[in-house]
C-alpha cells in the first residue's frame, strides 16, 4: 500500500465536520519515530475523538495504534504536529501539568495489569487513594459503586489470582473509571477473552461511556464486537489513516484495504512480508 496515497471513504474530508460533542482529543499532523533516522511510525496523522463517542483505532500489528495511546498519555512526544487533550498540547506540558492531565484519563491496559498483591477492592481504590483526600467511608462507597457497575461488588475481597481473566479485565475497567475521567483509553480490551467475557466487556465499554458522558478510545483487532459498539472507526496503515467512517459505512466499503482487514484476507494492500531485500538478493540468486 502506498503510504503517500491513503485509502479512505473521504480522505480529504476533515474529521471535525462530524456532528458530535466537543473535541476531547485532537491529533493534528503528527509525525513520530522512535529515534532519528528510524522507520517513521506515524506520518501526518490527523484524528479527532469527541465527547460521548466510542471511537475505535484498528489496523495490523505494528501499524502504530498503541503509539497513539502513548502520545496522548504523554509517554512519547511527537517530532512534529500536536496532540491536544482538552485543547492543550500534551507534548508541551510540564511534568506537573502532565500529571494533572493524566488524572483526567482512564487507562485499561492489555490483560488488565492489576496489582497482584492488592485485593480487587484495593486495586480499584488505588487511584482514589493516590489522587484524592476522600474519607474511608466515601472511598468505600465509590469503590463499591464502580465494582457494582461491572458486576463484581461481591468479589471485592478476592485477590487477582482468585478471579478469571474476564473478571480481571472488568476489575481493571472499574479502576480505569474510578476518577470519572472524561477520556478512557483501552489497549486491546478484548484480547484473550472467551466469547461470553468478550461480549460482557464490549457492552460495559458502551454502557459506561454513555453513563459517564465520556470519550472512549479503543485500540483493538476485534472487528465484530467493535463494530457493534463503536460510533466511529479509524483504520491505520503505514502510519496514516487508511480508512475511516462509521461501522456501517466501512462494512459497505469496497476499498481493498478495508475489505482485506474486514475479511481477514492474507493478500491485499497490506503485504504479508515485511519490506526488505528480495529473495534473490538475500540468497544470492540471479534475478529472473
Amino acid at each position: 500500500m502506498n503510504s503517500s496515497q491513503p485509502h479512505s471513504l473521504d480522505a480529504q474530508q476533515k474529521v471535525g465536520e462530524r456532528a458530535h460533542g466537543e473535541v476531547v482529543v485532537a491529533i493534528e499532523n503528527v509525525n513520530f519515530s522512535y529515534a532519528p533516522g528510524e522507520r517513521q511510525i506515524l506520518s501526518g496523522l490527523n484524528m479527532e475523538f469527541r465527547r460521548g463517542q466510542v471511537v475505535a483505532v484498528m489496523g495490523g500489528s505494528g501499524c502504530g495504534k498503541t503509539t497513539i495511546l502513548r502520545l496522548i498519555g504523554g509517554q512519547f512526544t511527537a517530532q512534529s504536529g500536536q496532540v491536544l487533550f482538552e485543547g492543550r498540547d500534551v507534548g508541551k506540558m510540564s511534568s506537573s501539568e502532565l500529571m494533572t492531565a493524566r488524572r483526567r484519563m482512564g487507562m485499561l491496559f492489555q490483560f488488565g495489569a492489576l496489582f497482584t498483591d492488592l485485593s480487587v477492592f484495593e486495586n480499584v481504590a488505588f487511584p482514589l487513594r493516590e489522587h484524592t483526600d476522600l474519607s474511608e467511608e466515601l472511598l468505600r462507597s465509590l469503590v463499591l459503586m464502580k465494582l457494582n457497575a461491572v458486576g463484581l461488588r461481591s468479589a471485592r475481597d478476592l485477590m487477582p489470582s482468585q478471579i478469571s481473566g474476564g473478571m480481571a479485565r472488568r476489575v481493571a475497567l472499574a479502576r480505569a473509571i474510578a476518577l470519572d475521567p472524561p477520556l478512557i483509553m483501552y489497549d486491546e480490551p478484548f484480547a484473550g477473552l472467551d466469547p461470553i467475557s468478550l461480549g460482557i466487556t464490549a457492552r460495559l465499554i458502551r454502557d459506561l461511556n454513555n453513563a459517564l458522558g465520556a470519550t472512549s478510545l479503543l485500540v483493538t483487532h476485534d472487528v465484530e464486537e467493535t463494530f457493534e459498539i463503536a460510533d466511529y472507526v479509524y483504520f491505520i496503515a503505514n502510519g496514516r489513516i487508511g480508512a475511516q467512517g462509521t461501522p456501517a459505512e466501512l462494512s459497505r466499503s469496497t476499498d481493498p484495504f478495508v475489505r482485506q482487514f474486514l475479511d481477514a484476507a492474507p493478500d491485499g494492500p497490506v503485504p504479508f512480508h515485511y519490506p526488505g531485500q528480495s529473495l534473490e538478493e538475500d540468497f544470492g540468486m540471479p534475478a529472473k
